[in-house]
């Protein structure tokens, strides 16, 4: 459990509380995350309350440093993501639903008096990460690039200078 990332529920004035936190190199060490090698994300949760009601909107910006898959030095991710929760006290029913409205539903007991978010920055964080973590064309490291460089006379990239995996098979039927 990450202190800086727990909201005290029971103490929140009535109206709109903000908090304004930062998920580096630590945070995700915390979760022995080895995917993810530094990071820099601004999180900003804003959390409404109305009696009973709990909103809560998380924005989280920033970059985190990831390894290149293609040629396997570090490249920065641009991370960009909204959470929109609502908390609800209690233990959580089979017959609910998980969405209210566009928000996702979580569950606090009622004998918890805080809302540790550093479970859910982290997921999300991770969730808006691409599942191809490239550098730019031409970014690549060119030491590592050579390797996968084509026999001479091979075009392997199309006019957009994206790999095109089918250009070997180009002029296959004349």
């Amino acid at each position: 459990m990450n202190e800086n990332f727990i909201i005290p529920l029971n103490g929140l004035t009535a109206g709109k509380n903000e908090f304004f936190l930062h998920a580096g190199k630590e945070f995700f060490d915390s979760f022995e995350n080895e995917e993810i090698f530094d990071a820099d994300l601004q999180v900003r949760i804003l959390v409404e309350k109305s009696g009973r009601y709990i909103g809560v909107d998380c924005d989280i910006k920033g970059e985190v440093t990831v390894e290149c898959d293609r040629c396997l030095d570090m490249v920065d991710m641009p991370i960009d993501t909204q959470v929109r929760l609502s908390v609800k006290f209690g233990d959580e029913e089979v017959s609910e639903i998980g969405q209210e409205g566009e928000r996702e539903v979580i569950f606090v007991r009622e004998d918890e008096a805080v809302l540790d978010m550093s479970q859910i920055v982290y997921d999300y964080a991770c969730l808006a990460l691409p599942m191809q973590r490239t550098h730019e064309v031409g970014g690549c490291n060119p030491d590592a690039m050579k390797y996968y460089s084509a026999p001479e006379g091979h075009d392997y990239f199309n006019e957009e200078e994206e790999m095109n995996p089918f250009a070997a098979l180009k002029g296959m039927f004349k």
